[in-house]
């Protein structure tokens, strides 16, 4: 039942008509009890207010409502205009809940890499304070354990890699938990690193019988090193060994011969040229500048169940976000997050990553401001062509709704809404057309774009 009596075909907008009291007085006291219970639920009352505007603009003549819902009934009315008028999403979207934190003290998981560095910053700088929270770090050693202290709700909130929320939805690889992706925590700030003993193998196709680390099946550096060497004519499945290993494990492995090389995130790239064992082959950003890595997200369930401290959580993810994006704030940042608690690396070599002033093990001084950056925009082209890498490589069999589970999935709009209040600029649009080492990718075709590719796995 509404105050408003929104699907009361009797009653008019205005004044008294409903013919049950014997008076106006009686009426309006009436009215002003169910009113004072109904506002004892600030959610209904709000839900109340949605549907009471819809009616209005859609009827705004009395006769012509009222001759609607005699005609069809209460429950036909709401269900029809329900069902092109999204009630829940324009419900939840007045409430707008400014209330009190449900939940102060967080438990947030991070693998101590550079990716990570709006997510780590926010806690030495106070941003985690200011928004009224108590985070504990909780430094996590690989992405499995990251996964499933997210599904065994070890965690609140996590740093994620960008297509580990997508699976974890699925149900590929884990049990299905519905997660969300938050913002994008960096973009680019990977590299293709080779031992010392390669130098002379700088075409992929003398890689044959190689042995690459990967952090992750699903992480965008097995997506991005298959597509590197797919394009190269190697199958990454049958002419080189793909081995999942920990970030900080892979500068050692390459050290001890157990690897050729890696895909990974950084400081480890930069970490193996320091420590005199691998050169970078080519950063990332050269495969595809501006690509999604690594995520901030959590549960669905736990928004659910904690909608103001999400907010939270998430304007302070993104003011430390848009500190990590200005170039004059790099060194600032790579002082931040080296030290022990954190990344527990030398200073020099973050700070070589995050300015892209760096050595890369050839011999050469290089300076690619790009090769590292945190836009935390979640585009839902970003998501597409995930799930157009998993749907190539064999990882989802059947079809897949490219565009409703990324929509799910990634949290654009939220991102956008809490940019503006934060005085950010939220870009326009969702979707967006990329190239990937030169080859277009349009998110409007996903489908004829997986088939575009001939090395793919059968079914895709």
């Amino acid at each position: 039942m509404s105050i408003y009596h929104s699907y009361d075909p009797d009653r008019a907008s205005s004044g008294c008509s409903c013919g049950r009291h014997a008076n106006e007085s009686e009426h309006a006291a009436q009215e002003a009890r169910q009113l004072a219970a109904r506002a004892s639920n600030v959610e209904l009352l709000t839900n109340d207010v949605v549907e009471e505007s819809v009616l209005r603009a859609m009827f705004p003549s009395d006769d012509t409502r009222r001759r609607f819902l005699r005609a069809v009934g209460t429950n036909t009315a709401r269900a029809a205009i329900a069902s092109v008028l999204p009630f829940g999403a324009m419900q939840a979207m007045a409430q707008e809940k400014t209330g009190p934190l449900e939940k102060k003290d967080l438990k947030i998981g991070f693998i101590a890499i550079t990716c990570a560095a709006p997510l780590i910053m926010a806690d030495p700088l106070g941003f985690y304070k200011k928004q009224g929270l108590n985070v504990s770090l909780n430094k996590t050693a690989g992405w499995a354990l990251i996964r499933d202290k997210m599904i065994n709700k070890e965690h609140d909130a996590s740093h994620l890699l960008s297509p580990m929320p997508l699976a974890m939805s699925m149900g590929l690889g884990s049990n299905m938990t519905p997660m969300r992706v938050a913002t994008i925590q960096n973009i680019n700030g990977q590299a293709i690193t080779l031992h010392v003993k390669h130098k002379d193998k700088r075409d992929p196709k003398q890689w044959k019988g190689f042995k690459f680390a990967i952090p992750f099946e699903y992480s965008m550096h097995n997506f991005l090193l298959r597509y590197y060497l797919a394009e190269h004519g190697l199958d990454p499945d049958r002419d080189v060994q793909l081995r999942v290993t920990p970030p900080p494990e892979m500068v050692a492995n390459l050290r001890a011969g157990n690897i050729d090389g890696f895909l990974g995130p950084d400081p480890f790239n930069q970490r193996a040229v320091y420590d005199e064992v691998g050169f970078i082959h080519i950063l990332s950003n050269e495969i595809w500048n501006g690509h999604p890595c690594c995520a901030f997200g959590t549960s669905d369930e736990f928004i659910r169940q904690n909608p103001n401290t999400f907010a939270a959580l998430f304007r302070a993810v993104l003011t430390a976000a848009a500190m990590a994006r200005e170039p004059g704030n790099r060194a600032l940042v790579a002082k931040v997050i080296s030290p022990a608690a954190y990344l527990n690396q030398p200073e020099t070599v973050i700070e070589q990553v995050l300015t892209g002033k760096f050595a890369d093990g050839l011999g050469n001084v290089r300076n690619v401001p790009s090769r590292a950056d945190f836009d935390p925009v979640p585009w839902h082209s970003m998501g597409v062509w995930i799930l157009t890498q998993m749907k190539r490589w064999g990882y989802i069999k059947g079809d897949v709704d490219y565009k409703a589970l990324t929509e799910k999935v990634f949290l654009l709009t939220d991102a956008k809404k809490h940019m503006k209040e934060l005085d950010q600029k939220p870009p326009e649009g969702a979707y967006r057309k990329y190239k990937v080492m030169g080859r277009e990718f349009d998110p409007s075709r996903p489908e004829a774009y997986v088939n575009s590719f001939a090395l793919r796995r059968g079914g895709a």
